[in-house]
This record gives C-alpha cells, sequence and structure tokens, in this order.
C-alpha cells in the first residue's frame, strides 16, 4: 500500500467519474417548492455568487478562480446551458449547469443544492430535471463527477440515479480557504493542516 505526499497547505480528493449511455424510464417524483430558472449569458457576478453559495460547504472554487475571459467563453457558451434552482420565494437555492460541448454527450457540470435542503428528496428532483434536459436527440452519453469533498452521499446517489462509474483519480490542489478564495469556515469537516 502506498501513501503520498500531500503539502500542508493542499487538499488531496478521490474524484469519481460517472456516466449513463441509456436514458432512464421516468420515476414518479413528489411535487417539489422548486423550480427552475434558466440563465442566458448570466452576469458574472451572479454567477460567480450562485456558485459559492451552493458550494462552498464543498470547496467549490474553480469558477471563482478563473479569470473573467475564461469563466464566460463557459458561461456565454450556447451549448451550455445554466439553470437557478429557486424556491416559491424566488429565492435561489441551488444549481444546474450542462455541458453539451462534446458532441453526442451532456456533462453535468454542476448540480447542486443549499445543504439545508439536504435529505429532503430535493435532490432526485434536480437530477430528474437534468437527465429530463439532458437527454434529447443526438445525446448518446451523459456524465458527472463527484469526489471525495462532496456531500458524503454524493457516489451513491449517482449510482442510484443510474450512472456506472468509469474512472477514478487523485486531484490535489491547494486550499482556497487559504488563499481568501472561500471563507476559512467553509467545509468544516475538512482539516486545514496550514494557516
Amino acid at each position: 500500500m502506498g501513501l503520498s505526499a500531500v503539502l500542508p497547505r493542499q487538499v488531496a480528493a478521490i474524484v469519481t467519474a460517472l456516466e449513463m449511455r441509456e436514458k432512464p424510464k421516468l420515476k414518479p417524483l413528489p411535487a417539489a417548492p422548486l423550480h427552475l430558472q434558466r440563465w442566458k449569458a448570466p452576469a458574472p457576478e451572479k454567477y460567480r455568487a450562485l456558485f459559492r453559495r451552493v458550494g462552498a460547504p464543498w470547496l467549490w472554487f474553480s469558477r471563482l478562480v478563473m479569470d473573467q475571459a475564461a469563466l464566460l467563453r463557459i458561461i456565454y457558451d450556447p451549448l451550455v446551458e445554466i439553470y437557478a434552482v429557486a424556491d416559491r420565494q424566488g429565492i435561489e437555492v441551488g444549481i444546474l449547469e450542462l455541458d453539451f460541448r462534446k458532441s453526442g454527450e451532456c456533462e453535468l457540470g454542476f448540480l447542486g443544492l443549499i445543504p439545508e435542503l439536504a435529505g429532503k428528496g430535493h435532490g432526485r428532483w434536480l437530477m430528474a430535471q437534468a437527465l429530463g434536459l439532458g437527454w434529447r436527440a443526438g445525446i448518446h452519453r451523459i456524465w458527472v463527477h463527484t469526489c471525495t469533498l462532496d456531500h458524503p452521499g454524493a457516489l451513491g446517489f449517482y449510482r442510484r440515479e443510474g450512472f456506472t462509474p468509469y474512472a477514478r483519480s487523485i486531484e490535489t490542489f491547494d486550499d482556497p480557504r487559504l488563499f481568501g478564495i472561500l471563507p476559512k469556515d467553509s467545509a468544516p469537516h475538512i482539516p486545514m493542516l496550514a494557516d
């Protein structure tokens, strides 16, 4: 058994990629107090604010450190669809990002809800929306990746929803909390070893 060193300023995660190659049968879902709002060419500040709100508990930071031009190339691309998940009051409580830039495929780029909604069936509702939007003419594969920094039930959730794991890797990166990208109290379940 081998160990790989991780610097004190870094975080390590095991990343699992999963795919679905056939459209699943529809499952009955309870009514949800949520709805999707399509964001076409959202203001980058608005996009990053929702990304941070949903992802900070899991150390999502990739879109926060991306330079503005690179971010705009993604979120303004007509082959990338961004949806805010909103509650009955119109408060944005989740994000869904579908990436169709690779022919014949849909990547669930980001799919998440604020932690307060966990364990209430809303993730199943959001996944049903994602699959309903993702499986369209010409799509032969939907894929997603998750990691050990995500909600502890994420991998099991994707598998129950019909995704099959096909690859695993280890990712290391500088802890975004140490550099002011995310607040130091983000993701308290992930230890910070440096100050």
